[in-house]
């Protein structure tokens, strides 16, 4: 039977602006897909993102030139080859997975094969801002039982003390988004062994990582911008500890599960993370979560109104949508 693909643009005001190394957010503008078949819609989102040569205009015309291959019935493993890794091939991705649950009257967790998702304990952000202000926001959320502190390398320190001084007992995940250098690391290892740091998040341009290979960090070095798919593992499993698998990267849930289960294979640790977006993106990327070290799954949580029946947070756990939302029926 015949599937109409459609796509659209979204945006999700923010509730506040949302501040980090690049720059500033003040609203989500996301791409969603429909593929529709037999009168059964599957819908995924996907985020476009300036760092990886992606806008608005650029990931449509992507699924618009997929659309007639996706309506005349490729599958998500000929989408792989089809459509490089990014948010395009994301949004069309979890729309297909999404549209086999609801057709075949199964959860995505039942065809993957995989328990059905549940509250997990994901990471509460803290944007840039001055060292009080930064204090200020964890200690609204002090009793979360883990939080991520956004950087730059403008003082780094002060920040991450400010935050550790109000987040009590908090596991913290230091996020440069590529903003420091070689020195400023390793200036820096002192503090985050003091601030009881547990994992540092992609601290350096993702190309110009070579010399981590031969570095002794003091706090685990996650790679983010620096890996996308299971093909970039033999390069940074030489680099880093741990990689950041978010689906708006890797290109999909189909991409994301192999990008995790190769990590594992390779003896990395696994962080679950996302774009700024609605609960529609959130929704496949718990299926990674669950087999993750660290979550950070907050970017509906910034929305100053998310779609009705996505995730909630419950003092620092994430919960899971709705019955019916995406995935299930």
């Amino acid at each position: 039977m015949r599937r109409t693909l459609s796509v659209r643009h979204d945006r999700f005001p923010l509730s506040r602006p949302f501040r980090i190394s690049r720059g500033v957010k003040t609203a989500a503008d996301v791409v969603t897909v429909s593929v529709e078949q037999g009168g059964v819609v599957g819908r995924g989102e996907g985020v476009p993102y300036p760092r990886y040569g992606e806008s608005l205009d650029s990931v449509i015309a992507q699924i618009e030139a997929a659309q007639t291959e996706v309506e005349e019935g490729a599958d998500r493993d000929t989408l792989l080859t089809a459509i490089p890794p990014g948010a395009a091939r994301n949004a069309i991705d979890c729309a297909l997975w999404d549209l086999e649950a609801r057709l075949s009257g199964r959860t995505v967790a039942a065809l993957i094969g995989a328990p059905e998702p549940t509250a997990l304990i994901s990471a509460l952000t803290i944007g840039i801002d001055t060292p009080d202000a930064m204090a200020a926001a964890a200690a609204a959320v002090a009793d979360a039982p883990l939080l991520k502190i956004k950087v730059d390398a403008d003082d780094p320190a002060a920040a991450i003390r400010a935050v550790r001084a109000a987040a009590g007992d908090a596991r913290l995940i230091v996020d440069p988004n590529e903003s420091w250098d070689q020195a400023l690391v390793e200036r820096m290892q002192d503090v985050l062994m003091e601030a009881r740091v547990d994992l540092l998040e992609q601290p350096i341009p993702a190309d110009k990582d070579d010399w981590i290979e031969g570095f002794a960090p003091a706090v685990p070095i996650c790679a983010d911008e620096a890996v996308h798919i299971a093909a970039d593992l033999p390069r940074v499993a030489r680099r880093y500890q741990f990689v950041n698998v978010k689906l708006d990267k890797s290109g999909g849930l189909t991409a994301a599960l192999q990008l995790a289960e190769a990590a594992r294979a390779c003896g990395l640790g696994l962080m679950t993370g996302c774009m700024i977006s609605s609960s529609r993106s959130i929704a496949p990327a718990l299926h990674v979560a669950r087999m993750s070290d660290f979550v950070d799954l907050d970017g509906p949580l910034w929305l100053k109104e998310d779609l009705p029946g996505g995730v909630t947070d419950d003092g620092g756990r994430i919960v899971p949508p709705a019955r019916g939302f995406w995935g299930t029926v």
